[in-house]
């Protein structure tokens, strides 16, 4: 019988030592990164955000001279604050366009506000396609 106690004493304080040295250890990790990575992703999850990543839709209320547009700007804003809305420009016009929208479904929704102070405006599928390197 003592020489099972003494087996067993053993085993029992290999036990012991196998697990207190398996749980000892600690793992740490350092990462080096860029502090630009921080501001990039803020960047991303904002555009992200205003969905100016991928293709989607917009609402076009005006589409002239800058004075008009600048006007017709004005009167959105005092309008709605639903969605943002901005000037954009394309060789000899400015568009006024309204909102960010991933679907068509989405800009209709809005556009059926819209149109009660803006008959004229409709909705248009806007590409954010990547540009060819020459």
């Amino acid at each position: 019988m003592k020489g099972r106690e003494i087996k067993m004493l053993i085993l029992g304080l290999v036990g012991l030592f196998l697990s207190w040295s398996l749980s000892a250890q600690q793992a740490r990790v350092t990462v080096d990164a860029d502090p630009q990575i921080n501001e990039l992703l803020a960047l991303k999850k904002s555009m992200e955000k205003d969905n100016k990543l991928a293709d989607g839709y917009t609402i076009q209320l005006y589409y002239g001279e800058l004075n008009t547009a600048n006007s017709t700007l004005r009167k959105y804003r005092n309008s709605f604050s639903a969605w943002p809305a901005s000037i954009e420009y394309e060789t000899p016009n400015y568009k006024v366009w309204v909102g960010n929208f991933s679907t068509r479904l989405e800009a209709d929704q809005a556009l059926v506000k819209i149109q009660e102070k803006f008959p004229a405006a409709f909705p248009i599928k806007r590409s954010r396609a990547k540009k060819k390197d020459n």
